[in-house]
């Protein structure tokens, strides 16, 4: 009896291969093609992308934190050590940011309960990192509103999980950050910058740069949210006086300290830019 060969493997089977360097390429457009096939698949077109700091908690997480720590220095002497006091200071400022959070619950949400009311089948969805924090509270938002909401995660050395507010279908899971870059800013039609660190420096100054360069060419808003905390770590006018940026280039960012704010700024510029033509709107259904 003639013995049956085994057939060799098929190459797009073999992940030894899939994950080599010689293969990266592939793994590349990966994360261009399922990303559109699925947007597509669902009718996403059209975004509100949230960023800001995975560390912030919300009110009651911080509050809860902060009475843990007092309690813990409490029962030290009046002379903390240097690592307690700088727990506490830490403990204290989560609480000062964490309102950040509930405003970024509150405005992706409304910004979902209005888009919901468009008389287009092309609503505004909300789109974060997919991670915990602010990303959390923007996914959360949409989420209580009824609405669907996005998760773009990446795969990190200090894992990031998904957190729980994400629509299944619309949670992504990257291991590149320049095409989860694109993902952010291919679909989005306005940017709004909650207190982050290095990730949301990076996410904010890019898009700057490409509004700037005429690479993304579309109307694209971007509120820099809560004064107090940016015009400590940013000083746009300080740029401009030192001659490294224009004063028109101001016109790109919008600062605002209240979600009321927020949220009207956002609604007039994508009335004016995304909502005058209906035929526009059924175009973006065949520009990915």
């Amino acid at each position: 009896m003639t013995r049956k060969k085994d057939k060799p493997e098929k190459a797009y089977k073999n992940l030894e291969f899939l994950k080599s360097s010689e293969a990266r390429s592939i793994r590349i457009l990966s994360e261009f093609l399922e990303p559109m096939a699925r947007f597509k698949k669902y009718k996403i077109y059209d975004t509100i992308v949230f960023f800001g700091s995975a560390r912030t908690a919300d009110r009651k997480a911080a509050e809860k934190k902060l009475a843990e720590v007092q309690e813990k220095a409490a029962k030290k002497d009046e002379h903390l050590d240097s690592d307690l006091q700088e727990e506490l200071n830490q403990a204290t400022n989560k609480v000062s940011l964490s309102r950040y959070y509930e405003d970024a619950v509150e405005l992706a949400g409304r910004i979902t309960e209005w888009s919901k009311l468009l008389y287009s089948d092309h609503h505004f969805v909300v789109c974060s990192g997919g991670g915990p924090g602010m990303m959390e509270a923007a996914n959360k938002g949409a989420i209580e509103a009824g609405g669907k909401s996005i998760g773009l995660n990446i795969s990190i050395p200090m894992e990031q999980y998904a957190n729980p507010y994400i629509t299944p279908e619309l949670n992504f899971d990257f291991h590149y950050f320049f095409m989860r870059k694109f993902w952010f800013i291919y679909l989005a039609k306005a940017l709004v910058i909650f207190p982050g660190g290095f990730g949301t420096l990076d996410e904010l100054f890019e898009v700057l740069t490409l509004i700037q360069t005429e690479k993304v060419k579309k109307r694209m808003p971007i509120v820099i949210y809560g004064t107090e905390y940016w015009k400590q770590i940013i000083d746009f006018k300080a740029m401009v006086n030192f001659g490294v940026i224009s004063e028109k280039d101001l016109a790109l960012i919008k600062f605002c300290d209240t979600v009321d704010d927020a949220f009207n700024y956002l609604k007039e510029e994508l009335t004016k830019y995304y909502m005058s033509d209906q035929q526009d709107l059924d175009q973006r259904m065949y520009e990915l």
